[in-house]
């Protein structure tokens, strides 16, 4: 399926804000036999003094940017032709969640994909006893880490109500789980923090949901703004999956892939610093559109 995809976020300060540099993760990615980025640019307005493009060790593309001048106002604005193959994935025998320890030992490599990157405590995700409780209730040691990741994701997806009101960016994933209530972020890293407290490795996934959906298929929630969910690495003989626990699926062709991490610390689509007096506002438009059916 490919997609063009625009979106376009504008900051505006009360009053001019100086020294800003900033780290953009917006370009979709490419990746082999999953997802083509056919071509991809991010316009940034004003032009800044400094910028430059690279890879972060995920293999996420980042642009960085910097201002010497004052400004008053920030606009992003992406413009990407995506071609989202479908997954083929071809499973090789299951791990039971009583082998996952040793599964991930036996894989001896620091690569960025590597699922002992994936395992510990991260910035934004840390253990949680309400979420190991719950998370262990649903599962046992002979279930596989594919119906695992399965499992905690359609129970999350059931018991959490999807509420764009209840948290903000920084809102701990405690405090969502603890109020059943949140956004596609809230229900990605009580999903990840889940995962990791009964031993299956987890990381976070940003990108973009199609805005039009199939005929006859209902809207998915997040397709107005950037959205997030879940890889699993369910063992050897699967590899990682994703999921989609705010819209309890797996992730497919209308998910586009923007940036991998270990939790949103590692893939937050604008993050920096800059010096500012008074309030700032913020705005964000994502289309995503088909252009085939």
């Amino acid at each position: 399926m490919i997609y063009d995809v625009t979106l376009r976020i504008t900051y505006d300060y009360a009053n001019p804000a100086t020294g800003g540099r900033h780290l953009v993760r917006l370009l979709p990615r490419d990746l082999p036999a999953e997802q083509r980025l056919i071509a991809g640019h991010i316009d940034i307005q004003p032009p800044p003094s400094e910028r430059s493009d690279r890879v972060d060790f995920f293999g996420n593309p980042v642009t960085e940017f910097a201002f010497r001048h004052p400004y008053d106002e920030v606009a992003l604005t992406l413009h990407a032709r995506v071609d989202r193959r479908p997954l083929r994935s071809v499973s090789r025998g299951h791990t039971a969640l009583s082998g996952m320890a040793g599964a991930v030992a036996d894989v001896q490599t620091i690569a960025p994909d590597a699922p002992g990157h994936f395992t510990a405590p991260s910035p934004r995700v840390r253990p949680d006893p309400a979420m190991t409780t719950y998370a262990r209730a649903l599962v046992h040691p002979g279930m596989s880490a594919e119906a695992t990741v399965q499992t905690i994701g359609a129970a999350l997806h059931r018991d959490m109500t999807f509420d764009p009101d209840a948290t903000e960016v920084d809102t701990p994933a405690s405090d969502a789980f603890a109020a059943r209530h949140g956004v596609c972020q809230d229900y990605t890293h009580i999903m990840i923090a889940c995962l990791r407290a009964v031993g299956v490795p987890a990381g976070y996934v940003s990108g973009f949901l199609r805005t039009l959906p199939p005929p006859g298929k209902p809207r998915l929630e997040g397709a107005d703004a950037m959205h997030a969910w879940v890889m699993a690495w369910a063992g050897p003989g699967v590899g990682w999956i994703e999921y989609d626990p705010t819209n309890g699926i797996a992730a497919g062709t209308d998910h586009i892939v923007v940036a991998r991490g270990r939790d949103y610390f590692d893939v937050a689509p604008i993050k920096g610093i800059l010096r500012i007096a008074g309030e700032q506002t913020s705005e964000q438009a994502v289309d995503v559109i088909p252009l085939e059916p």
